[in-house]
């Protein structure tokens, strides 16, 4: 069997109560999923026709390895701590070139950190999550379960990207590859942020707020195209000429231009950071 039919197999025994959380084979199947997502075998969601799609089988995964396991007393970096898991082991970040600075850089069993990465402390990549090859994840970071981080992406100081592990059948939020992210932005709810975009700091991107794009000149909810620059603005709210709010209101709104040569040159991570 593949470990996908073990795991589909393990959650319908879990579904109609038949799945003993003692059951060694249970916990080997787990163990080797969770080894898999590590080593970027498997992933949580991935692209097929232009799409992100979940891989439902994987979440479950995830799900049933909180389930079957009892909360236990782990230590990590003289810090004790209490969860069903114990934390990644990250001894082997530098055999491919990667490298995670002391006092709160906190990997989760699960999570895939690539080659060539940079972790800033503090930072915390969750369970399931996928950080690609040559990726910035900078101090302040919190990278959510299951969220698809690609190659070359630079996650500026303050941000959060959020994780979306339920419904399993819900995408998780994708950074696709080269992206860059300003200080402070927020992604989340599975918003997918398209390859080798620039976003201004603090910027919320989130399917709740419309992406007007002056390039398609389209409105968009969940997804900001490739190839743009992108920035919080506020545009007038429905309650915008109410009594108890003198000045009008206003609500968010994220927009949209082409990116400009200059634009590129001046995001450019610096080169001095990888020698």
């Amino acid at each position: 069997m593949s470990l996908q039919s073990d795991i589909d197999d393990l959650w319908q025994r879990h579904q109609t109560d038949e799945l003993d959380a003692d059951d060694p084979e249970a916990h080997d199947v787990l163990a080797e999923l969770l080894a898999a997502l590590e080593a970027g075998e498997v992933r949580a969601a991935e692209k097929r026709g232009g799409e992100w799609e979940a891989n439902a089988w994987v979440k479950q995964g995830v799900l049933l390895s909180f389930v079957l396991n009892d909360i236990q007393q782990y230590e990590h970096g003289g810090v004790v701590y209490n969860d069903v898991l114990p934390l990644q082991d990250t001894s082997d970040l530098g055999e491919r070139g990667s490298r995670n600075t002391p006092d709160g850089t906190v990997v989760r069993a699960g999570a895939h950190i690539g080659s060539d990465c940079i972790m800033m402390s503090p930072s915390f990549v969750n369970i399931g999550a996928y950080v690609g090859d040559g990726t910035l994840v900078d101090s302040c970071d919190t990278v959510g379960s299951c969220a698809q981080i690609g190659s070359n992406v630079k996650l500026g100081a303050n941000t959060l990207i959020g994780g979306v592990l339920e419904p399993v059948e819900g995408a998780p939020v994708v950074v696709e590859d080269g992206v860059s992210l300003g200080a402070g932005c927020r992604v989340t709810s599975g918003f997918v942020v398209g390859e080798n975009s620039v976003v201004g700091e603090n910027t919320l991107l989130t399917p709740r707020i419309p992406v007007y794009d002056l390039v398609d000149e389209e409105v968009y909810y969940g997804e900001l195209p490739p190839e743009r620059r992108a920035f919080q603005r506020f545009v007038e709210s429905s309650l915008g000429d109410h009594d108890l709010i003198p000045g009008g209101a206003y609500k968010p709104a994220v927009v949209a231009t082409g990116l400009e040569a200059e634009t590129l040159e001046a995001t450019q991570r610096e080169e001095v950071l990888r020698e």
